[in-house]
């Protein structure tokens, strides 16, 4: 397994959604720690996506866990784990798209990641909670925008423990596969609980996309790629 620690690209501007974003996630999950047990479940389940209680609560019911849920999550390693591949890569991509633009590309990122897992499992009754659909969407984003950049990650195998500069075309490349392969393992066993991989695979794939919609910069910079390869 590995755990990225920091990346090699140089951020142009300074990242005010990603701090903010940092913030509203931290104090968001110690607010939900101070609730007793019963209330804690009762706020999972109304900021929370419930896919097969969508449409019990009206228009309203439907629209407003779609954001909520973004910014909760189940324990401290979930929100941990979100927060440190924010800080990594967020900077950057906040950075290529400019701060009004990153923070639309996030939201619908982090939208449409979950109706990805909507669509797949559409009579779970576990609320779909997290930022990791959002984040997802900008590790495909640094994917096609920074595919040369070093990535440092901490790997340990058994008693193998080492820090390793790794481009990022392979270090993402292999979280996608690994999204893929868990993914498909879920619908295989018929998993209704634990991690939304189908909601990562959405989201890192929207990611790619609202980069090249909002960027018109990155569309001819990969069309021009696209173009020598030929």
């Amino acid at each position: 397994m590995f755990i990225p620690l920091k990346d090699s690209t140089l951020r142009i501007r300074r990242p005010i959604i990603v701090t903010g974003l940092l913030f509203v996630n931290i104090v968001t999950f110690i607010y939900q720690s101070t609730l007793p047990q019963e209330t804690l479940r009762l706020w999972f389940f109304s900021t929370g996506v419930v896919a097969d209680q969508l449409f019990s609560h009206g228009i309203t019911g439907l629209i407003f866990p779609l954001f909520t849920s973004l910014f909760i999550h189940g324990n401290l390693l979930h929100l941990a784990g979100n927060m440190l591949y924010l800080w990594i890569f967020g900077d950057n991509i906040e950075s290529t798209l400019g701060h009004r633009k990153f923070i639309l590309f996030y939201l619908l990122c982090g939208i449409i990641a979950t109706i990805s897992q909507l669509l797949v499992n559409p009579q779970s009754g576990v609320p779909i909670i997290g930022a990791s659909g959002a984040i997802s969407g900008i590790l495909g984003a640094y994917l096609i925008r920074y595919p040369r950049a070093q990535i440092q990650v901490f790997i340990w195998l058994f008693i193998i423990i080492r820090r390793v500069w790794i481009p990022a075309v392979y270090v993402l490349g292999f979280w996608f596969l690994l999204q893929i392969s868990n993914g498909l393992d879920a619908l295989t066993f018929q998993q209704d609980a634990g991690v939304a991989w189908f909601a990562h695979i959405g989201g890192f794939l929207a990611g790619i996309a609202l980069l090249l919609i909002l960027e018109p910069y990155e569309r001819k910079r990969i069309w021009k790629q696209l173009n020598r390869s030929y």
